[in-house]
C-alpha cells in the first residue's frame, strides 16, 4: 500500500468516526426532544382526563351560596312515598372536648333563667342525619331517598355549629371531622338539623319572601324562604313514629303563613346541604288555589302562631327575571339565609322550565 491510501485510509477512519459521534448525539437529541414531547403529550392528556369536582355549590352570577343541591333539578318531583325516614336508636354523642361546649351553652342558658336578664334558650328535642342515600326507581328511574336519623337536642346542635373554634391540639371541628372533597361525609354530631323549606306562590303569582326576624338565634335578620320549619322529635314524632317531612312542611305553613292544607297544593322539588353549617333541607314548593297576596297579607295580619319569627315578609312576582333580579340586588345578595336562593331557583325551574329559567337568569346577568 503507498503512502497516499495509507493517509487516505487514516483521514477516512477518522472521517468516520466523527461522521458516527456525530449522528450518535444527533439522534440521541432527537430522541430525548420526542420523549420530552411524548412526556408532554401524556401529562397534557393525564391533566385534560383528571375529573372536575361533581359537587358543587349553587351559585348565580355574583351570588355564591354553600347549597349544595344533592338531589332534584326542580324539573320532576319527588314523590313522598319515595322518601323513606329511619329513625335510629341511640343519641348523638359529641367528642369529649365538644361535649365541654354544650355543658358550657347548659350552664349559661340555666344561668339566663336564674338571673332574668334574658329569655333562656329551650333545649328542644332535634333530630340529627347519620345519612341521606339516593337510588333510582329500576323501570322508571324516579327518585328514591332514604333518611336516616338519631336524637339530638338544640344545645348539641349549638356546639356542633362551633366548627371553627380551636379544640386543644389547635385544629378545628372543620378541619378534624370534614373533608372539603367528600362534602356529604360528616359524622351525625356535626349535623343536627334538618329542616323544611317552602317557596310559595299565591294565586295571583306572588313570591312570598320573608325576612328572619333579628331575635331568632339562627341566620338573624337574613332574607330567607316563604317558611321555613325544622324537624321537631316532640312535635312531627308523635307516637314515636318517624317523621314525614310533608307533614313538616304543611305544620309549617300553618305556623308562619297561617295556611290550611286544603288551600295549596305541596310539591317536594330536592334535597339540599348547607355544606359551610351542615344545615340539611327538604325544598317544596307551594301554589295557593285561591290566596291572592293582598288576601295572604289580610290574614296574616289578623294572627299567625310563629309571628315573631319574621321581622318582614314581601311579594315578589314569580316571573324569572324579576326573582332574579330581587335575588341580586346589591342591598341583599349576601344578606340571603344559605338555602333560600336555591329553592326560590328551583321553584322557578319547576314552573318555566329549566331552559327558559336559565336564558332569562343570564340575560339578567348580562345586565348587572
Amino acid at each position: 500500500m503507498s503512502g497516499i491510501d495509507l493517509g487516505n485510509g487514516i483521514v477516512g477512519a477518522i472521517l468516520g468516526v466523527v461522521f458516527a459521534t456525530l449522528f450518535q448525539q444527533w439522534t440521541q437529541e432527537l430522541w430525548f426532544k420526542a420523549r420530552r414531547r411524548s412526556a408532554g403529550v401524556v401529562r397534557s392528556l393525564t391533566y385534560r382526563q383528571e375529573p372536575g369536582r361533581a359537587w358543587t355549590a349553587f351559585s348565580l352570577g355574583p351570588l355564591h351560596t354553600p347549597a349544595l343541591i344533592v338531589e332534584g333539578d326542580g324539573d320532576r318531583a319527588i314523590a313522598s312515598e319515595s322518601v323513606h325516614v329511619q329513625v335510629l336508636e341511640g343519641e348523638v354523642e359529641l367528642p369529649e372536648e365538644m361535649a365541654e361546649w354544650r355543658a358550657e351553652i347548659e350552664a349559661e342558658e340555666n344561668r339566663a333563667a336564674e338571673t332574668g336578664e334574658r329569655r333562656p334558650v329551650w333545649n328542644g328535642p332535634r333530630y340529627a342525619v347519620e345519612s341521606v342515600e339516593v337510588s333510582r326507581t329500576a323501570l322508571d328511574e324516579q327518585s328514591e331517598v332514604h333518611l336516616r336519623l338519631r336524637p339530638t337536642d338544640y344545645y348539641t346542635f349549638l356546639a356542633a355549629q362551633q366548627l371553627d373554634r380551636r379544640l386543644p391540639d389547635g385544629t378545628t371541628p372543620r378541619d378534624r371531622y370534614l373533608d372539603p372533597d367528600a362534602p356529604l361525609a360528616s359524622p351525625a354530631f356535626l349535623q343536627c338539623s334538618f329542616a323544611v323549606n317552602v317557596a310559595v306562590v299565591t294565586a295571583d303569582d306572588l313570591l312570598v319572601v320573608s325576612r328572619r326576624s333579628d331575635r331568632v338565634r339562627m341566620a338573624p335578620g337574613l332574607w330567607n324562604s316563604s317558611v321555613n320549619e325544622g324537624l321537631s322529635r316532640h312535635i312531627d314524632s308523635a307516637g314515636r313514629n318517624a317523621p314525614e317531612l310533608h307533614a313538616v312542611a304543611r305544620r309549617g305553613m300553618r305556623e308562619e303563613l297561617a295556611i290550611e292544607p286544603h288551600e295549596y297544593g305541596l310539591t317536594l322539588l330536592a334535597f339540599v346541604l348547607d355544606v359551610s353549617k351542615r344545615h340539611w333541607s327538604a325544598h317544596f314548593y307551594a301554589r295557593l288555589t285561591d290566596l291572592t297576596g293582598e288576601q295572604l297579607e289580610a290574614r296574616m295580619g289578623r294572627g299567625v302562631a310563629d309571628r315573631w319569627e319574621h321581622e318582614t315578609i314581601e311579594y315578589v312576582p314569580f316571573r324569572t327575571a324579576d326573582v332574579t333580579r330581587h335575588l341580586l340586588a346589591p342591598d341583599r345578595r349576601h344578606r340571603w339565609a344559605p338555602l333560600a336562593p336555591s329553592l326560590f331557583h328551583l321553584a322557578l325551574v319547576h314552573v318555566h322550565g329549566r331552559a327558559s329559567v336559565e336564558r332569562t337568569e343570564a340575560q339578567v346577568l348580562r345586565r348587572l
